[in-house]
């Protein structure tokens, strides 16, 4: 059993479900201690944080990811215990294999592979890992990196170990992601008897053409680099559970995908003029999970590149698509964020898996990552 391999099924092992780290991150701080970091944990309310940094100049190139996995789903559907690491036609099962304790393995091997070779390599090299990606993600990531500006700290280059392949190790990186923006909306009706509904007022009778027109809405046309922003319906919900009752009001929870062609606001004003040119009493709260950002095809960009050609023989494609990650956290401050790891297939569903094969290239393309940032540089 490789490093990579043995390292990934301990981290499975615990049942590390959002908050609950269940350890992980003590076991990744150990090995990197040993190898000359410099460890601190920053807990935030329930989720715990580790910030590890090996050297003081710059660049500071970051490991960036997430220790917490979704829960399981029903346990009798799956074909093995979900935190059972097992091994299956060179797959290795267990829930967070992919997303993403199999990455968080591979950072580790890698650099330790790294400063084995390199002790006294220039720059920086850390690790920024929560357990607060796959929840709210309020006391996670984004605390950390505010805590770090506050004391001047800064990531020049960081890369997330998201899933981010397709159908081949290597194939797609994540240079971008879409924004988020989340609205609730109450329409307010009245309620009343079904056989009278001159004497009520039907909410979603009433907001239906509203609807309609949010969901045809055309909000951009994206551009080289991100695909047209997207509406969606997530929940809709009206009803007392009788049938003979009309209901007072109707809650509908959205949400958009937006490029950089768009602002929040801009998105706010438009949602809030087909609303009101429709007549309806409505009430409209919202929620930004994220703004959109991109990496430029860059340094960063192009050794990931180089990295993933050497090992793979591949020539990657770059990608905005997908939801949301941390990224949208560290980008902000000017750094170059990329996303590399494995297939994401299986993430999120019952029997997720990573390749048993793929943990070592994995690795490999990681430390080749280092080399070229560090070793390479004109």
């Amino acid at each position: 059993m490789s490093p990579t391999l043995e390292l990934a099924c301990d981290l499975i092992s615990r049942p590390s479900v959002t908050p609950d780290d269940q350890g992980c991150q003590e076991v990744m701080a150990v090995r990197l201690a040993a190898i000359g970091f410099r460890i601190e944990s920053m807990p935030f309310g329930e989720v715990t944080n580790l910030w590890a940094r090996r050297g003081d100049s710059e660049p500071v190139f970051c490991f960036a990811g997430h220790t917490d996995v979704v829960p399981t789903g029903p346990l009798d559907q799956w074909t093995s215990d979900p935190f059972l690491p097992t091994i299956r036609d060179g797959r290795l099962y267990g829930r967070g294999a992919a997303d993403m304790k199999g990455s968080l393995a591979a950072m580790v091997t890698a650099v330790e592979s790294f400063v084995a070779e390199h002790p006294d390599h220039p720059g920086s090299i850390a690790f920024l890992i929560t357990s607060d990606e796959e929840g709210p993600s309020i006391n996670g990531t984004v605390k950390v990196v505010d805590h770090l500006e506050q004391r001047g700290e800064k990531i020049d280059y960081a890369l997330i170990g998201e899933p981010s392949c397709r159908e081949r190790l290597g194939d797609t990186i994540k240079n971008g992601r879409r924004g988020s923006l989340t609205g609730q909306l109450r329409v307010h009706g009245k309620q009343g008897h079904v056989a009278y509904p001159q004497l009520a007022l039907n909410p979603f009778h009433a907001s239906a053409p509203a609807l309609a027109a949010l969901c045809a809405e055309v909000w951009d046309q994206g551009n080289a680099h991100f695909p047209p922003t997207s509406f969606q319906i997530a929940n809709l919900n009206m009803g007392t559970g009788a049938d003979n009752v009309i209901p007072g009001h109707l809650d509908v929870q959205f949400n958009l995908r937006f490029s950089t062609e768009l602002t929040p606001d801009v998105i706010r004003t438009r949602v809030r003029q087909i609303l009101d040119a429709s007549g309806i009493d409505y009430d409209l709260s919202w929620r930004l999970s994220g703004h959109p950002f991109l990496t430029a095809a860059g340094r960063l960009v192009a050794a990931t590149r180089e990295a993933i050609r050497e090992i793979t023989g591949i020539e990657t494609q770059l990608s905005t698509s997908g939801g949301t990650s941390d990224g949208r956290f560290i980008a902000p401050t000017g750094a170059e964020v990329v996303e590399l790891g494995p297939l994401n297939a299986s993430i999120h569903q019952i029997d997720e898996y990573v390749g048993v094969d793929e943990l070592d290239q994995l690795a490999a393309m990681y430390r080749l990552l280092l080399e070229r940032l560090f070793l390479n540089r004109d």
